[in-house]
């Protein structure tokens, strides 16, 4: 017998790319060009094209990744952390685990601004809303922040662009010596920049008056005291301050929440609401205010509005998308959220309940007083007044601290120690009276096992509140219904599969979303981030016990310098936009390092995303806007023009690279060279990374620095609108000020202060960016990006005739994406772009990028992962709906009364009594005949954007308040 198969490897890149070899011939030859590498040629100019292979090694099978990540893994050493700092221990329910966490239904989501097939996670953050609303005793929240010390620096900033009149020349901020070292160094990084002066003190003596406009608080504080802040909040509303409170959210259930002792902003972290540690993240921080500052919360706000049919809907409401429409005005340049901790955080209050999660924390409460007890019959020093799970112990004499940290380690134990002899213990969901009685008897070995014994039963039932009962919470919370119906796993179960049936995700249908990269989440990529030997890790455990960690990121580190051609290489940012800041803020601490301060202009194209001019400004830098010529193309003449004219300020240039417009411009060597002529630096922008690596690099067009989008080229998943990572790659000269932290060792030699709370930022999900480099390996990677460029120009072929490409290359070609211009369609049929996005919902599809970057346009990007049976029948679904279009202006079908308009078309509307419409159900429903075995229905009608915002709701609602509304008013364009 002859096996002619013995030799065949299943191999994950051909997992991961979707069109099969002999789909790509047939793409080719529709295209009209012989090979891949013609296209390529066609497309990225040869100027800047690379001319050896990725040096990354070899690719892994996933057999062999995830055989090496176990060993990998089994480097870290899984001690028990009681250190506290933001970060704890936590049990993520196994229902919400294997439904959330481990599930691409939810995860593969994108960002929902399509609301009509979100409604789900909608719901979920609304749940996050409300847990937040409620426990801080605040009026509004927003669906989540990065981490809890970047929360700070954006109530910050809240703060400060919030002044009022009297405040305006105001620049000083209070900051309580309580704070967490993590935040006060993220605020050192934010404040300097944009002229605020951080003051730090104590509460309880600072003198204020007029130059103050903010006070930030820590509740409780550092080390786990719990003050009485109601009469410095009244002393710094009698000079009109502002107050931020930083809280930790499971003490909230126990302790007088901000908003009645007196703040205005609540900010801090969910990551203890059945969130693993991680290692530093990915974790939702929460911001909570009062309706006042509506119009400036960071992030996103989740609002209640109504559908075409007068039905109740979410949706994203305010200034969801402020930096695109206000730019270098931008408060914040915020654009992400992360939804599914957040969706996690919330599922974790509906799965406990009110009842439940008091129950939690007076549990943890309890076992904190009894070690505390504990202590102090052993004769060490509680240095607490009042706490919550947090005590800070000096040892008694004769007893050291490092005595104590070698039987705490002895025993697998983390405790803090704060270099001047204290010791603080925090305790969490997971601790038991065991946990208590192993702390107490490493105090007792310390001292050489002299000491007085201990009952631990005893202690734990003598047990009385270490919270003074004017600090104690009295008022009520989570007592919407939606936190008492779902306590059994079965109906948890049901619960979070009706969410989730709700809303279009990559397990439906390819998310075409021009500048988003939704391609392929490999299961075997999301495999490790849940192992515990990942999860359990606090970030500021001591390094020997993450060498497993260390090696990831040594390894990831060395593969994206290879890929982008840069020498150094920064983890710490947790999203694309704090990416930009990071590497904006290299730049400016090089110039600075050159006694060069004084350049402060950067320049922007004005195709550019909307969150570089914010970052821009937030780095302390002036915005000046380049223009763009009729092809879309940076106008190069303008560009020399401004660079020559601020050539003494200049400091940077940001640019995306291929163009937000979808193309590989000829120019860009020649505008980074004028840049670099006048003195200043190449930012690039990583967000169009996916038709880059292997075929060219930042470096080589000759950028300086630039940030990747770990969500989009390298495979991190959406989740529905977070987490994602925007590390930053450098040159040589910017190395030495990537940024540090202050409680681990990390960054360059003249490091920046931190960016991100955690030194690693979202450190967890770095292993789905490394899983996937170490599966593609070098060829493989190349072979994604040659793809992604084909799937692209085969869809602008397809569609030749029926749109028009706004832009494309000096070849005709396009990159990995394409804008179409489908403002004609409002003049010749009154149809709008938003009419084409919500229609495509009746086909199943999620909507392409719509009016970014140019308004009344549609930007698609296919990536490599679609297969051409897909990517066909996406093509079919723009075809169908071109003649839909073609009839309203042929005049067959109603300017008014057609499936445009009134789509998304539900079920409920489908197979009602009545139907009123000039078009048979079927047209509206199954336009297209395999959608009689593949339907996806939206779960509510077209939805009310200018209602929502005119009626802003940001927590669970009754619905019967909106059974009786008012009829709905025309919805805004997208």
């Amino acid at each position: 017998m002859e096996f002619k198969q013995a030799a065949h490897r299943d191999r994950f890149v051909d997992r991961h790319i979707g069109p099969s070899a002999e789909d790509v011939a047939s793409m080719l030859e529709h295209i009209g060009i012989d090979s891949l590498d013609a296209l390529i040629d066609k497309t990225i100019p040869a100027a800047i094209r690379g001319d050896k292979a990725l040096d990354i090694g070899a690719a892994m099978s996933e057999p062999e990744l995830l055989e090496y990540a176990r060993r990998t893994a089994a480097k870290n050493d899984l001690f028990t952390s009681h250190i506290g700092m933001g970060y704890y221990d936590t049990v993520t329910p196994p229902v919400i685990l294997r439904n959330i966490l481990e599930n691409p239904g939810w995860y593969t989501q994108y960002t929902p601004y399509q609301a009509e097939i979100a409604q789900g996670r909608l719901e979920a953050l609304i749940n996050f809303q409300t847990m937040v609303v409620d426990l801080t005793g605040l009026e509004i929240a927003n669906a989540s922040l990065l981490d809890e010390a970047t929360a700070v620096a954006e109530a910050m900033a809240m703060m400060f662009a919030g002044r009022t009149r009297v405040k305006a020349n105001a620049t000083r901020l209070f900051v309580s010596n309580d704070i967490y070292p993590q935040t006060r160094a993220l605020l050192e990084t934010r404040c300097e920049p944009i002229g605020v002066e951080l003051v730090f003190g104590d509460y309880k003596t600072v003198e204020f008056d007029g130059s103050y406009f903010g006070a930030i608080l820590q509740y409780p504080a550092d080390d786990g005291n719990i003050a009485d802040y109601r009469s410095f909040c009244t002393r710094a509303r009698e000079h009109h301050i502002y107050i931020a409170a930083a809280c930790d959210l499971m003490s909230l259930l126990l302790l007088t929440p901000p908003g009645e002792f007196g703040a205005d902003i609540a900010v801090g972290s969910t990551q203890r609401f059945g969130v693993p540690m991680g290692y530093g993240g990915p974790h939702a921080a929460f911001f909570a205010t009062r309706e006042k500052f509506k119009r400036l919360i960071p992030g996103r706000i989740i609002g209640v509005s109504v559908d075409a049919q007068g039905g109740q809907a979410y949706r994203m409401a305010l200034q969801t998308r402020e930096q695109h429409i206000r730019r270098e005005r931008a408060t914040s340049n915020i654009c992400t959220a992360q939804v599914l901790l957040a969706v996690i955080a919330g599922a974790y209050a509906v799965y406990h309940g009110p009842r439940g999660l008091r129950a939690i924390a007076e549990r943890i409460h309890r076992l904190t007083v009894a070690l505390a007890d504990g202590l102090k019959a052993q004769g060490h020093a509680v240095l607490n007044q009042a706490f919550f799970d947090t005590i800070s112990v000096r040892p008694a004499d004769g007893v050291d601290a490092a005595a104590v940290r070698r039987e705490a380690e002895a025993a697998q134990v983390n405790l803090r120690y704060f270099g001047d002899g204290r010791i603080g213990i925090s305790l969490d969901e997971t601790c038991n009276e065991k946990s208590v009685e192993r702390l107490l008897r490493i105090f007792l070995a310390a001292r050489g096992g002299n000491g007085v014994d201990f009952d631990i039963a005893a202690l734990v039932e003598g047990a009385q509140s270490g919270i003074p009962a004017e600090l104690q919470r009295t008022s009520e919370y989570m007592t919407h219904p939606v936190f008492s119906l779902y306590h059994s796993e079965t109906e948890m179960l049901r619960y979070l599969k009706r969410l989730e049936n709700k809303d279009l995700s990559l397990t439906h249908s390819m998310i075409a979303l021009g500048s988003c990269t939704m391609k392929l989440n490999a299961t075997t990529e999301m495999i490790p981030v849940t192992w515990r030997e990942f999860g359990g890790l606090h970030p500021f455990a001591p390094l020997t016990q993450s060498l497993g960690y260390r090696q990831i990121f040594t390894e990831l580190e060395r593969d994206l310098a290879a890929i982008t051609e840069f020498a150094a290489v920064s983890l710490q940012p947790n999203s694309g936009a704090q990416g930009e800041y990071a590497g904006l803020m290299t730049i400016r601490a090089y110039h600075k390092d050159r006694d060069a301060a004084h350049r402060n202009i950067v320049l922007i194209p004005s195709s550019a995303h909307g969150t570089n001019p914010a970052s821009g400004v937030m780095a302390g830098m002036k915005v000046v806007v380049v223009k763009c010529d009729a092809l879309g193309n940076i106008d190069v003449d303008d560009l020399r023009a401004k660079a020559e004219k601020h050539s003494e300020k200049l400091a940077a240039l940001m640019v995306t690279y291929p163009s937000t417009h979808g193309v590989f411009e000829e120019s860009i060597r020649e505008i980074c060279d004028t840049v670099h002529r006048y003195g200043g630096l190449v930012y690039m922008d990583g967000a169009n990374m996916n038709a880059q690596v292997g075929l060219t690099s930042p470096a080589r067009i000759g950028a300086d620095v630039c940030h990747l989008n770990l969500h989009k080229t390298f495979c991190i998943p959406h989740g529905g609108g977070g987490p994602g990572m925007g590390p930053i790659c450098v040159n040589e000269k910017l190395a030495p000020y990537l940024p540090g932290h202050p409680l681990v060792d990390t960054g360059g030699d003249k490091a920046i202060s931190p960016i991100a709370a955690a030194p690693w930022g979202s450190a967890s999900i770095l292993l789905i960016s490394w899983a996937y480099i170490k599966m593609m390996g070098g060829a493989g990677l190349t072979d994604a990006t040659r793809v992604a460029i084909l799937n692209a120009n085969y869809i602008l072929k397809r569609l030749d005739g029926a749109y028009k490409p706004l832009y494309t290359g000096a070849n005709g070609t396009v990159a990995h994406e394409m804008i179409l211009d489908t403002r004609e369609f409002k003049q010749s049929a009154g149809i709008e772009v938003e009419d084409i996005a919500k229609r495509l919902i009746d086909y199943g599809y999620h909507a392409p990028t719509v009016s970014f970057p140019v308004p009344g346009t549609m930007m698609i990007e296919p990536t490599e992962s679609e297969s051409l049976a897909e990517i066909d029948r996406f093509c079919d679904v723009l075809l169908s709906i071109r003649r839909e279009i073609a009839a309203i202006e042929s005049g067959e079908a109603d300017r008014e009364e057609n499936v445009l308009k009134h789509a998304p078309h539900t079920l409920a509307l489908v197979t009602a009594d009545n139907w009123d419409r000039p078009y048979p159900r079927s047209a509206a429903a199954w336009p297209i005949e395999w959608l009689h075995e593949r339907k996806f229905w939206a779960s509510v009608a077209r939805v009310n954007n200018t209602y929502g915002d005119r009626n802003l709701v940001c927590s669970c609602p009754p619905l019967e308040e909106y059974q009786d509304s008012d009829e709905a008013e025309p919805a805004e364009a997208l």
